[in-house]
């Protein structure tokens, strides 16, 4: 299937073009931190209540293509906009337009690929394995491009692969749902009416939160532990090696654990890393520590994805799942991720902060575990839906 693995690499090609650069931007134009922190959390609050209503209305209005080239046409415009824009309301207003565009492309392509996969759907690891190679591959080169050609190299770089993945979106097959939803908020309603569906949120949420922690504070723990640059770069790569394994294998590691295995796998090793964190004695540490990402996010995602798929198809409500799923992983946990770091790293210091992350992963588990038991009969049915085995 080449057009999924090209949409994939393309898209996360994009976001490592992008995303690492942009806050060195907000300063090269003059920002101080305080508004740089308020443009970083207005996409995951945007995300929050974006990605499940373009996720509604698609199933709703039977026309995910369309909606999907739209956000795809408005995150294209507020970037080309961006490279215009210096004042901190124009910027406010590109970023959340941004944040509108981002928040529901990869539910509706992971909607689509997952109906496109049928039976097979345990293989949509290997195909989301090519946003990995993507991110990989394209960070190398926009660093060693905008270190020589300056930042302006990051919009080029993200237009230029976004639309290419515009080209790729066009030709990606999306089937009518036969199973129609009656409107959005009837489809809401009927997934928040599902007690495991209720239980998964809370599990990602929990081990997404401390993510948020690792995503916006990780460098500056390492900076004060006298990390160099360079070192901060290969924990990234460290991060993009570990997805690849997970990702290339995670139809057996679905076959062999279950949906259900893998995510228990995946919030044990989330609360392990961040303890890890807290103990580490040295920077050098953080990069075996971080070889653990493949399994906190990679196996977790694909655990939260078959979920998703199989809760939310069994209803005709498939793209209004994932976007409910990136809604809190991307959107909500981002979002209460950044704002308790910033708190606890000011009161409590850093190390203190990652082991109460630790220890609220370490609940969301519990919880699952007890909370999320079913007859072995329901269990399996749902597992069965959600790899493809009908």
């Amino acid at each position: 299937m080449p057009v999924p693995k090209l949409f994939y690499f393309c898209f996360y090609a994009a976001m490592a073009f992008f995303m690492p650069f942009l806050a060195l931007y907000y300063a090269e134009i003059g920002l101080s931190g305080r508004q740089i922190g308020l443009l970083a959390g207005i996409t995951p609050l945007v995300t929050l209540f974006a990605a499940p209503l373009w996720g509604g209305l698609a199933d709703a209005l039977q026309q995910h293509k369309r909606l999907l080239l739209a956000a795809i046409g408005m995150t294209l415009m507020a970037v080309l906009a961006l490279t215009f824009t210096k004042n901190l309301l124009g910027l406010v207003l590109l970023v959340t337009l941004y944040g509108l565009g981002t928040a529901p492309i990869m539910p509706l392509v992971d909607h689509a690929v997952l109906e496109m996969l049928g039976a097979h759907k345990d293989q949509y690891g290997r195909l989301r394995l090519w946003g990995a190679l993507g991110w990989g591959v394209a960070g190398v080169g926009a660093g060693w491009l905008v270190e020589r050609a300056g930042l302006q190299w990051a919009f080029y770089g993200f237009l230029l692969l976004m639309g290419s993945g515009a080209l790729v979106a066009a030709r990606l097959p999306m089937r009518r749902t036969i199973n129609r939803a009656k409107s959005f908020r009837q489809g809401m309603q009927t997934l928040l009416q599902e007690w495991q569906w209720i239980v998964l949120l809370v599990a990602v949420f929990a081990s997404s939160v401390a993510m948020g922690l690792t995503n916006n504070f990780l460098f500056l723990y390492l900076n004060d532990l006298a990390a160099s640059k360079t070192l901060m770069g290969i924990s990234l790569l460290a991060t993009t090696v570990s997805e690849v394994p997970v990702l290339f294998f995670a139809a057996r590691l679905l076959n062999r654990w279950g949906a259900r295995g893998l995510l228990i796998i995946a919030l044990l090793a989330q609360a392990l890393r961040m303890v890890a964190y807290a103990v580490m004695p040295a920077a050098w540490w953080v990069l075996p520590i971080n070889l653990l990402h493949g399994l906190t996010f990679s196996a977790m995602w694909m655990a939260a994805v078959a979920y998703a798929n199989a809760i939310g198809e069994a209803k005709g409500l498939g793209a209004t799942a994932q976007g409910m799923l990136t809604a809190v992983v991307m959107g909500l946990a981002a979002a209460v991720g950044a704002v308790m770091g910033g708190l606890f790293y000011d009161t409590i210091g850093p190390a203190a902060m990652f082991g109460w992350a630790g220890a609220g992963v370490a609940i969301g588990l519990v919880f699952f575990i007890v909370a999320g038991r079913t007859p072995a009969n329901v269990r399996l049915a749902q597992e069965q839906i959600a790899f493809g085995q009908e």
